[in-house]
């Protein structure tokens, strides 16, 4: 089937060497630069080089659990075993090699083979089972917290002085924990904005009906998305094993709800769809920032978790709203057109989606031969 737009498309926003920002990115940016002028203003303290340097490796661990949250929610899951995920890491790293950096390596594996097996059990019950992803995700916690407790006794243990160097050191000034969340920034943001699959992967996640009815792997894709957030999972664990030297069983309580405030923040839609990685980690500077300007003020700890959901309900918010006060009349006015106004199909293969102008569609081929029409975000482009 072969998808052609009867309505006139903006060619100019795709055209090659033009970058075009998201509406993601510019709210998040602004609100960053807002912010930062407010701490200026009303507490210095909370933007000087030390405070930074103290605050951007929990920053870089809210960022790399975030894009792990993503990937869940790109499928319109939540994953709520985030908390015992990196609780396990962090136990597995510090107690396993009982502060010998011959057996760190060691550790590693285990907690990665841990999340691995617990992102395949969240997977497969979400996508083969048809779970609600929050029930499913609840019971696994469950079980990351049983382990914890049967490995650490809820006891601390000191890291090894291997890890502490690697994730708490400092490379050009900056927190080793920064370049690890980089780095995996710019894979996901490769992964899903510059392969195929990554693209199919978002279009799964905007229409698994229009993914099946194309043929696609859709519960596998499904599945992989709860994988895939698993090993951000664990290298938040192992990072923050190294960065507070005697880290508690429960360091992953703290993290569930700033990493889905994060995915907001940075514009993904909790329905699922299109995801932002970039914006999404710039979102955990923001957030991690809001914190300790808040701190710097006189704001009690005991509020950050106040802080935390009025920050979520702020990226809510602003994405509810519409920006453009001009808006282009359109042979229907209705909000959502009939499939007919929108695209014209042909029998034969062809692309999952088209992009249908000021208003957008996402089609794809039904059952017999019927067409149907699902939600997409605006200026989504037709993948070859």
């Amino acid at each position: 089937m072969s998808a052609v737009s009867t309505i006139p498309t903006r060619a100019d926003s795709y055209a090659p060497g033009r970058m075009k920002l998201t509406r993601s990115f510019v709210t998040v940016v602004f609100s960053t630069m807002v912010l930062l002028v407010a701490c200026l203003v009303f507490a210095p303290s909370s933007v000087s080089w030390g405070a930074l340097s103290g605050s951007l490796p929990f920053a870089a661990i809210i960022a790399i659990v975030g894009l792990g949250q993503l990937m869940v929610v790109q499928q319109g899951g939540f994953d709520l075993s985030l908390p015992g995920a990196v609780s396990l890491a962090v136990v597995v790293s510090t107690h396993y090699p009982q502060q010998n950096d011959g057996l760190l390596y060691q550790a590693v594996l285990l907690a990665l083979a841990f999340n691995l097996t617990i992102g395949f059990l969240n997977g497969a019950l979400v996508s083969i089972f048809r779970l609600n992803s929050i029930i499913a995700t609840i019971g696994t916690n469950a079980l990351l917290y049983a382990t914890v407790f049967a490995m650490s006794g809820g006891v601390p243990s000191v890291t090894t002085g291997l890890l502490a160097n690697i994730a708490g050191g400092e490379t050009f000034g900056l927190p080793n924990a920064v370049y690890f969340a980089l780095g995996a920034t710019a894979l996901v943001s490769f992964m899903l904005k510059k392969t195929v699959g990554g693209r199919r992967f978002e279009a799964i996640g905007a229409s698994p009906a229009a993914g099946e009815a194309a043929g696609l792997r859709v519960r596998s894709y499904q599945m992989m998305a709860y994988v895939y957030a698993q090993l951000f999972y664990c290298l938040a664990g192992v990072l923050i094993a190294g960065i507070t030297r005697e880290p508690t069983a429960f360091q992953g309580d703290s993290l569930l709800l700033p990493s889905v405030a994060v995915v907001v923040l940075g514009g993904t839609s909790l329905l699922g769809g299109r995801g932002f990685p970039i914006s999404t980690v710039l979102a955990a500077f923001f957030l991690n920032q809001l914190s300790q300007f808040a701190l710097s003020v006189g704001v009690p700890y005991s509020a950050q978790t106040i802080i935390q959901a009025l920050a979520l309900g702020f990226g809510i918010g602003v994405y509810s709203l519409r920006w453009s006060g001009k808006v282009r009349k359109q042979p229907n006015n209705n909000k959502w057109r009939s499939r007919h106004e929108l695209c014209k199909f042909e029998e034969g293969p062809g692309s999952l989606g088209c992009d249908c102008g000021h208003r957008t569609g996402r089609c794809g081929s039904g059952k017999g031969g019927d067409t149907v029409l699902v939600r997409a975000q605006e200026g989504d482009a037709c993948p070859s």
